[in-house]
């Protein structure tokens, strides 16, 4: 790259020789002017006004015009001797949290390459200290006849410098935002938040300009004699009177263009409250039924088996007695020629007759009253 102006960036007492050059390019197409009748070539000429000639650039020098219209010549050598340090020196001033920049104040770009090999260390130098500082250096310089300002930056390996205006000449935004009080609703900021979202980021290297590309395609065929393309027309945009119907509008085609992420439209989206717990819900289906009929089951042969088991108690007792019974008059037949052995046996009999017969009867009651209680719990 060419340089464009060549010194040195004054750090303290450290002294950096450095080249200037541009850090960015135009592509715009440019476009001559033509007489449209013939198409010939419609050209400025430098005339001098006393003599009514055109003058070459080795003739041509700058003046100042007074306010009554005299002209006051000013030469090279005159601005070679300007009383100012920043002539042939790019002179840092401060070191600055680069938050502290206005991007209004921000003009052009350049790189400031390092001129020849003592400037390697000093230059690494101050890369280094701008990087680990997180600050850019605010410096001034001279550039075509005026000083101007400066903010030095890290760029990859390089130091760039941006040109920057003097704070006076950044205008105030007065009369710019809108007088009338306007309120903005908290559903339209969440909107404007969706549609910020669905836009996302983008990688600035993608980004080309298309008007160009259009223009060079019009040129391509005219100068093939084609008929150039045809732009598309679109739709003209309306005056909007709904902002949120907007919005809404701007999120579904956001979506659509960045390949149909979420293609359900904010229409069939329906909000719905969480239920309290403990409140049951009516569209749940009770799982518990299968559980319930198990249970009343078992219960029912429970009952079955405590309704046989009362049955076998008292027919147990029953037929115990009729035993005893059955007994006592043979007892009493093979025992009549002993009195004091049948007297004891009838005693043992009768005693241990009545008391097995007491506890069947005991145990069928006991039996009983548990299979109603267990009825109840069932």
């Amino acid at each position: 790259m060419r340089s464009i102006w060549n010194g040195a960036i004054s750090f303290g007492l450290v002294s950096i020789p450095i080249k200037l050059v541009n850090a960015t390019e135009s592509h715009a197409v440019s476009f001559r002017q033509i007489h449209t009748e013939d198409g010939g070539r419609i050209r400025y000429r430098k005339v001098c006004e006393l003599e009514d000639r055109e003058v070459t650039q080795a003739e041509i020098g700058k003046a100042y015009e007074d306010a009554d219209g005299s002209m006051v010549p000013i030469t090279d050598e005159d601005l070679s001797h300007l009383p100012i340090p920043t002539a042939r020196t790019i002179e840092i001033v401060a070191f600055v949290p680069e938050e502290r920049i206005d991007p209004l104040q921000m003009g052009a770009a350049y790189y400031l390459a390092a001129s020849g090999a003592p400037a390697a260390k000093p230059y690494t130098l101050l890369r280094e200290a701008l990087k680990r500082s997180n600050r850019v250096a605010i410096a001034k310089f001279a550039l075509r006849g005026r000083e101007r300002l400066g903010m030095l930056r890290v760029v990859g390996d390089a130091i760039a410098m941006h040109g920057l205006l003097w704070p006076d000449e950044v205008r105030a935004p007065e009369g710019v935002a809108p007088d009338a009080g306007v309120t903005v609703r908290d559903q339209e900021l969440d909107l404007a938040d969706a549609l910020m979202d669905t836009l996302g980021e983008i990688d600035l290297a993608d980004l080309h300009d298309e008007y160009r590309e259009a223009l060079e395609e019009v040129i391509a065929a005219k100068s093939a004699g084609e008929t150039p393309p045809e732009a598309r027309e679109e739709a003209a945009p309306g005056k909007v009177l709904d902002l949120m119907a907007a919005l809404e509008s701007s999120v579904r085609a956001a979506r659509e263009s960045r390949g149909g992420e979420e293609d359900a439209p904010a229409e069939e989206a329906e909000v719905r409250p969480l239920r309290e717990r403990g409140t049951p819900s009516r569209q749940t289906p009770k799982e518990t039924g299968g559980k319930k009929s198990t249970s009343a089951a078992a219960k029912k042969t429970a009952a079955k088996k405590t309704a046989g088991r009362t049955t076998a108690g008292k027919t147990v007792g029953k037929k115990a007695g009729e035993k005893a019974a059955a007994k006592e008059p043979a007892k009493k037949t093979a025992d009549r020629g002993t009195a004091t052995k049948s007297t004891t046996a009838k005693g043992a009999a009768t005693t241990n007759t009545a008391t097995r017969s007491a506890a069947a009867k005991s145990t069928a009651k006991s039996t009983a009253k548990k299979a109603p209680s267990r009825k109840r719990s069932a």
